[in-house]
């Protein structure tokens, strides 16, 4: 009998951090989502939720964890210097992303941003076991204890990846800032998601707003709820979370799109602060308030 599959999500806003009375149910945290299978800790991206995040972790160590980046915009590092954790003698992290368009990887993105004059202290401070690797597109990554991950191109601009964690026959795919394409669905989402058990999915705008005449999204690098559900239809994915929420949607605004959503695809949730989503072979388990990871 083995442990669940546990996601957590610390951060689910896309683009700047929007705390504030309006935010409140849904949280204001740039992205961060913690998966734990058999013992690995993995952590998706290093928005502002990294470090809440990070000062759960001051609870606990040592602490060891793999972190995974989906590419180098600002709203996805910008906790990274704030992860307490990375700061302490003894924990370790391992931290993977693809290669920019410029041949750049993750620790020099990393690295770049804690210099002068953005951030007072370098990178080099962090006394942690930090260990770097630039990954294929495509790549599989063998965390031990029959943890996969494996990543895939999606269509975002400066490029981007998505991920699927795959344990004891469970998959989740994180695919997160990713636009869709006119016609088809795109292949590098649609490979990460078939018959996934759950899929977290970029769903920044509306299509109402995606196709606005004065002010068009198209080109911006995000999708739509329509388009998560399409996908999610497409795919046979068991559980569809939308993920990435648009700092202007305040809480009563995502509420409607997931009446909205949930009508056309019931097993709909929209990812807010502290949900937690525990999954097990053909089973998944929501809890209705945050647990202790």
């Amino acid at each position: 009998m083995f442990n669940p599959l546990t996601i957590r999500f610390w951060g689910v806003r896309g683009s700047i951090p929007c705390p504030g009375s309006h935010t409140v149910r849904y949280g204001g945290n740039t992205p961060c989502v913690e998966i734990q299978a058999n013992g690995q800790r993995l952590i998706f991206d290093g928005g502002t939720g990294l470090r809440v995040l990070g000062e759960h972790l001051m609870g606990q160590h040592p602490v060891a964890a793999h972190l995974f980046f989906t590419h180098t915009h600002w709203d996805h590092i910008q906790g990274f210097p704030f992860f307490q954790p990375a700061f302490v003698p003894g924990n370790q992290f391992h931290i993977y992303a693809v290669p920019g368009k410029n041949g750049q990887g993750i620790e020099r993105r990393l690295h770049d941003q804690m210099l002068h004059p953005n951030f007072p202290v370098p990178l080099q401070i962090m006394g942690g076991d930090l260990r770097f690797y630039d990954l294929e597109v495509g790549e599989q990554v063998h965390l031990g204890g029959g943890v996969v991950v494996r990543n895939e191109a999606l269509n975002h601009p400066g490029g981007g990846v998505g991920y699927r964690v795959s344990w004891q026959g469970i998959h989740v795919a994180y695919i997160t800032d990713t636009e869709h394409l006119p016609d088809q669905l795109h292949p590098g989402a649609f490979a990460l998601a078939d018959r996934a058990d759950v899929m977290i999915y970029d769903a920044t705008y509306t299509d109402e707003e995606y196709h606005h005449p004065q002010q068009s999204k198209v080109g911006w690098g995000h999708s739509t709820w329509q388009e998560a559900v399409k996908l999610a239809q497409a795919a046979q994915v068991k559980q569809l979370i939308l993920f990435h929420h648009d700092p202007s949607h305040d809480d009563d605004f995502l509420d409607r799109i997931g009446e909205l959503a949930r009508a056309q695809f019931p097993h709909t949730l929209l990812a807010r602060e502290g949900l937690i989503i525990a999954v097990y072979p053909n089973v998944i388990h929501f809890p209705t308030t945050p647990q202790a990871s």
